[in-house]
């Protein structure tokens, strides 16, 4: 079987709020660890904090065999704010730490390097934010009010969050790349919340056993080209 690099975030690491401490933790059952019980030959490359642009930069220092997998998973600390910043300045704007145009570029580059290498690009779509929880988390030791000024409603952050989203979704539709869209698979739990952490955008354990499953349904419709 091909092997499947994952390059990404914190999604892509396991990382969950642990309900007993408040802290991030690393999952010993996240959906990678679960599908490589299962079967399938993946090696994480994510880091925690990671956005397109310094994952392209580690995926150029890192080996990659030819005629495998390459998962692309960004997105959420791409189109994340300085919140302090906002909380400081709320009437300024405030762009992500990807602005999207960037973020696009970035991901077409990656597309077109990992092709380069003989690999198979496949592009996934973040989890959605869950904007009430993650407007608390954030808001924390910050003037919530003037946060809240800045949003004009606390369902802009998922609003904000969902362009990112499409963007993904319009690059592999340019490129012809495969896409996982986890985020759509997301949106038709009726208990989304019993999914996610504390944070509002991180999956809890039993998210991660729920994004396992969404992704062996997925590899079931899988006809992925060999690359060459």
């Amino acid at each position: 079987m091909r092997p499947i690099y994952v390059f990404g975030d914190s999604i892509g690491q396991g990382i969950y709020v642990q309900e007993s401490s408040g802290r991030y933790r690393r999952s010993l059952k996240s959906c990678i660890q679960q599908l490589s019980e299962g079967g399938l030959p993946i090696e994480s490359r994510a880091l925690m904090g990671c956005t397109v642009e310094k994952g392209l930069e580690f995926f150029r220092g890192t080996e990659t065999q030819s005629g495998g997998i390459c998962v692309i998973e960004f997105g959420g600390n791409d189109c994340d704010l300085d919140w302090q910043a906002v909380s400081d300045h709320p009437t300024v704007f405030h762009d992500g730490k990807v602005p999207l145009k960037r973020f696009g570029e970035a991901l077409r580059i990656f597309v077109k390097e990992a092709r380069g290498r003989y690999l198979t690009p496949l592009l996934v779509t973040p989890p959605p934010i869950l904007s009430q929880r993650y407007y608390h988390w954030v808001s924390r030791g910050k003037n919530a009010e003037h946060i809240l000024q800045y949003l004009g409603d606390v369902e802009h952050i998922s609003r904000w969050q969902e362009r990112y989203a499409n963007v993904i979704r319009g690059v592999s539709g340019e490129a012809g790349c495969p896409l996982l869209d986890l985020r759509a698979r997301w949106l038709e739990e009726r208990n989304l919340p019993a999914l996610m952490s504390r944070d509002g955008i991180h999956p809890n354990e039993a998210g991660y056993t729920a994004m396992a499953r969404y992704v062996w349904e997925e590899t079931k419709n899988w006809e992925l080209p060999v690359p060459g």
